[in-house]
């Protein structure tokens, strides 16, 4: 869905572009008036780029902190699980060990 709003988007604007470009050529001006038009809509759409790299900085930035703060739970989770495990085991080792030492006990 990213990709498809990504691409219109891109022909919008390059269909902008170019009609400007041909309202311009075919606009009674002088080649001076013309140049400056031409150098506005450059400038217009430098900054329009560098606002939009901007954006999409800012949006890679936001992702990556997401994913590595994702990355950093699952680890939590996992070192908790981990715990959770080892005490289970100790706990029925333990109560194998107090099983054999009763069983011993009742024989002797």
């Amino acid at each position: 869905m990213h990709n498809d709003a990504s691409s219109n988007w891109s022909a919008f604007m390059a269909g902008a572009f170019i009609g400007a470009g041909i309202a311009l050529l075919l606009a009674p001006q002088s080649g001076t008036e013309l140049r400056s038009t031409l150098r506005d809509y450059a400038s217009k759409a430098k900054d329009e780029l560098d606002e939009a790299a901007d954006q999409g900085r800012a949006a890679w930035d936001q992702a990556v902190e997401r994913g590595q703060e994702y990355v950093a739970t699952g680890k939590q989770t996992l070192r908790q699980a981990g715990r959770t495990a080892r005490e289970f085991v100790d706990e029925k080792v333990e109560a194998a060990k107090q099983s054999v030492e009763e069983a011993s006990s009742t024989r002797a």
